[in-house]
């Protein structure tokens, strides 16, 4: 690995040292990241305006909703069929990292679960990791595989919940019909090509069972979300927010009649994925074929991140030190990938090259001003950004919302200075392109797929392989998901079986008992990840106390906003290289359907509501990402 943008470079052993001879090397005053694309300026978009009468440019005070906070302000040209600025907007303070201040470090499992109402386990989970690095607690190995049972139960919940609930109706007949008519007629008459796997003679008839409310697909989804949360509270005690997860493991009682209801329901999903992984395949070649502009619906550079997820349970000690090594034998390896290249899949390497920047954020600095940093290394001797999540200091600074400014509560993070995705899919490339998994029966990495074998139900046993895709984009995203409940349900069964061995031989031991530290400093992080993608808690203890607590969401990555030298977060990026494909030019029609699906493609964990600037003024679009008011 080579840092590009940092001043970091390594020995033949790994070693990572800061360049000699750079007076300060994590300055910000630079030019930034060259050749990346770059979000207009204030001055430009003024001028902009100023040259062209039918374009206007509004500013938007944040919206707050129930269930999260999320506006996206555009100025697109109708017209010209093209989008001229995105700004995404985080709109509400949450406030865990502050609260988790003084706190005994066990709280942290059941308060930041509430980080997300869906996804509970994963917080409750990173926070466990990170109490376990800081204070040195090794869970059994029992207490590693239901830790991962748990989890990816959890996905199995999530990724359905975002094909069928959350992004499936912008695909549907309802939806469709309204935006590109012709569409419709072209997928009465086109055959899909998976019709022995999922049932769907045309196009048009998945189409209409993606109808929000009424569809067969929403319908099946639903009750797909059921099933994975019934085997999710066998070991959880409860959905979405868990009781069993704790330092050291898991306190659930294992038996053969707990893990036998566990697998009348995780293999359901084995048919389900056969199904998604077809459908999917379906709906992406027709919208291909239909127009190939639809490429460049969400695209972005090919540049992702994630910790990796699913411990070996004889590899994970816990420990900062050999994280590279129990990294790397995860179920789903870690990775950077850059440009659609894996450039590293050492944790101690994701973990230096990652920052935090507020240029555009409602806080303050918590950097110069005299301030020195705390922890200039990691726990291995490698050097620490200023801006690095054991150095920052959250510290909220509410004010008005300007472009050129201040206009979101969401933050930057960067790695290697660079503007990174957070998805369920960048763990399938990291670990195709990696060829690090475990051994099993099921799966086989090959350097370019990830191929499944999934065991036969209703439906007989299929092979299903997912490709690194050569274009990336809104349409990827989803099909990667939907290949994510196979690879889900296969690393459950792996798991299970595991997990069946260990209870047959008598080991029933499913945590370890632990002491909170009361005096000098330990730091811990938790590398582990979200039905959307990567996930980190970084913490620091004071004498048995956290005086630091740093949460790194999926949506923080992708919702982040355009940093410093320009360069536009994903959400951003991949709008401003959406064309609008709807077949009305007129502006009282428009729905802006293209760059909803361009947001929705990331699953974004919180509703949305979409701007959109044309000649006729503003128009407002749900983003719903609760399933609480889908279009109708």
């Amino acid at each position: 690995m080579c840092f590009k943008n940092l001043p970091i470079e390594f020995d033949a052993q790994g070693k990572a040292s800061l360049k000699g001879g750079v007076a300060n090397p994590y300055s910000t005053a630079t030019a930034g990241p060259p050749n990346v694309p770059k979000q207009l300026t204030q001055e430009q978009a003024i001028e902009l305006v100023k040259r062209n009468g039918h374009i206007k440019d509004v500013d938007f005070d944040p919206v707050t909703r129930v269930a999260g906070a999320l506006a996206f302000h555009t100025v697109a040209d109708v017209k010209e069929r093209k989008v001229l600025e995105g700004r995404s907007v985080a709109t509400l303070f949450r406030g865990y990292e502050v609260i988790m201040v003084g706190r005994d470090p066990r709280d942290a499992i059941y308060i930041t679960s509430r980080a997300c109402g869906v996804c509970g386990g994963v917080h409750s989970t990173c926070s466990a990791l990170a109490i376990e690095m800081a204070i040195g607690c090794q869970p059994p190995p029992l207490g590693v595989l239901i830790r991962n049972l748990a989890l990816s139960l959890e996905f199995l919940y999530d990724n359905p919940l975002h094909l069928h609930l959350l992004a499936g109706p912008d695909y549907s007949e309802a939806i469709v019909k309204g935006t590109n008519p012709a569409l419709i007629e072209r997928a009465k008459v086109t055959e899909a090509a998976h019709v022995d796997v999922h049932g769907f003679r045309t196009i048009h008839d998945l189409m209409v069972d993606l109808n929000p409310l009424s569809g067969g697909l929403y319908l099946e989804a639903l009750h797909m979300t059921r099933v994975a949360r019934e085997a999710y509270v066998l070991i959880c005690g409860k959905y979405p927010h868990p009781q069993t997860i704790v330092p050291g493991g898991m306190s659930s009682t294992i038996n053969l009649t707990v893990m036998n209801e566990m697998f009348v329901r995780m293999s359901q999903f084995f048919d389900y994925a056969k199904k998604m992984a077809g459908i999917w395949e379906d709906l992406t070649n027709f919208f291909y074929d239909a127009n190939p502009e639809y490429k460049k619906v969400g695209a972005r550079r090919a540049n992702m991140i994630d910790t990796g997820i699913f411990d070996d349970a004889d590899a994970y000690d816990t420990t900062y030190k050999n994280a590279n090594v129990w990294g790397n034998r995860r179920w789903c390896t870690p990775g950077a990938i850059v440009e659609g290249k894996l450039v590293t899949t050492d944790l101690q390497t994701i973990n230096i090259g990652i920052e935090e920047f507020i240029e555009h954020s409602y806080y303050e600095p918590w950097t110069g001003g005299g301030q020195q940093q705390h922890f200039p290394t990691d726990p291995a001797g490698h050097p620490l950004s200023p801006h690095h999540m054991w150095n920052k200091v959250t510290k909220p600074k509410p004010g008005a919302q300007s472009w050129k400014e201040k206009y979101t509560w969401d933050t930057a993070p960067r790695f290697d200075r660079l503007s990174m995705e957070a998805g369920c899919y960048a763990r399938l490339w990291n670990t195709a392109v990696a060829k690090k998994m475990p051994d099993n029966p099921y799966i086989t990495a090959t350097g370019h797929s990830l191929k499944m074998r999934l065991p036969r139900g209703k439906l007989p046993e299929t092979e299903i392989e997912w490709h690194v895709p050569d274009v990336w984009n809104a349409f990827e995203r989803n099909r990667a998901r939907a290949y994510c409940i196979g690879w889900t349900s296969l690393i459950a069964l792996n798991t299970w079986t595991a997990a069946m061995e260990r209870l047959k031989d008598g080991d029933t031991k499913t945590s370890t008992k632990f002491e909170i530290p009361k005096t000098g400093e330990q730091r811990g992080v938790g590398f582990w990840g979200a039905g959307r993608g990567y996930l980190t808690h970084h913490l620091v203890l004071d004498r048995g106390a956290v005086s630091n607590y740093q949460i790194v969401t999926p949506s923080t990555w992708n919702a982040s906003p355009t940093d410093k030298w320009g360069q536009p977060g994903p959400y951003e990026e991949a709008v401003m290289n959406t064309p609008l494909l709807e077949e009305s030019t007129d502006p009282e029609q428009f729905r802006g359907i293209d760059i909803l699906r361009a947001i929705r493609s990331f699953d974004p964990c919180m509703p949305c509501t979409t701007h959109i600037q044309s000649e006729a003024g503003m128009i407002t679009r749900e983003v719903n990402t609760c399933a609480c008011g889908l279009d109708e």
